[in-house]
């Protein structure tokens, strides 16, 4: 795994890690994932959820009072409790706090069932764990994902984000987004800010949370260090 931090852009501080999945030698994410099969689903996210959690611990992450962002899929999931319980004894065999977890799904796996999704986003959340939409407003849903049911957290995904502070159009529909979330009480992170004018414009939205290679590239089993833009701190895991 490899680790890149949420940052809380009002205090600099490190709001989450999202655990990312790497090869063993450091290799990317798209060539892992290429690998995976219908067969072999269900094993390769048990496996992600438990390396994520170890290697978090491993990294530091105890030492912070930062959460921890697990990307998960929901078409590997049959049954939310019963798949959970392997998390959850891996956070309990190395002292993380449960409460901590995030655990985001990303609209850009085709979803056969929205039903069973809303199932594993309403267990996760009666169980007293974050769940958040990544990639938001990309992928095989939208607002219509968002309109049968809410997640805690909406992440902006980056082809919103590029560019903003030079297009009208991305600002007005990002500036929707923010009003509709922040009426259904959903956090919002915007992620992929990779330039200065992304992030100004991101923080004239109202947007607090933030992540992106601006601030930090992701770390191969490791915790970076964060650098926040024009601020004179920096946020150290």
């Amino acid at each position: 795994m490899a680790f890149q931090p949420i940052i809380d852009a009002q205090t600099g501080q490190v709001y989450a890690y999202e655990a990312l999945v790497r090869g063993a030698n450091g290799e990317p994410a798209a060539e892992v994932i290429a690998r995976v099969t219908p067969e072999n689903r269900y094993a390769f996210d048990q496996q992600c959820r438990v390396a994520a959690i170890e290697g978090a611990v491993a990294a530091g992450i105890l030492k912070t009072g930062a959460r921890l962002s697990i990307n998960f899929l929901p078409n590997a999931v049959y049954s939310p409790a019963a798949c959970i319980q392997l998390t959850l004894k891996t956070a309990q065999a190395t002292g993380f706090p449960p409460d901590r977890l995030i655990f985001e799904f990303t609209e850009d796996e085709e979803m056969a069932d929205t039903d069973h999704v809303k199932h594993i986003v309403e267990t996760y959340q009666k169980m007293g764990f974050a769940t958040a939409i990544d990639d938001f407003g990309a992928g095989h849903a939208g607002l219509g994902l968002l309109a049968k049911f809410q997640t805690d957290i909406i992440k902006i995904d980056m082809e919103l984000v590029r560019n903003l502070d030079a297009s009208l159009p991305r600002r007005l529909i990002l500036d929707g987004v923010v009003r509709i979330a922040a009426s259904l009480n959903i956090l919002v992170i915007a992620e992929g800010i990779e330039t200065e004018g992304e992030y100004a414009a991101i923080r004239t939205l109202g947007i607090r949370y933030v992540q992106g290679y601006l601030f930090a590239r992701p770390g191969f089993r490791e915790l970076p260090q964060v650098v926040m833009p024009g601020q004179d701190f920096a946020a150290v895991a």
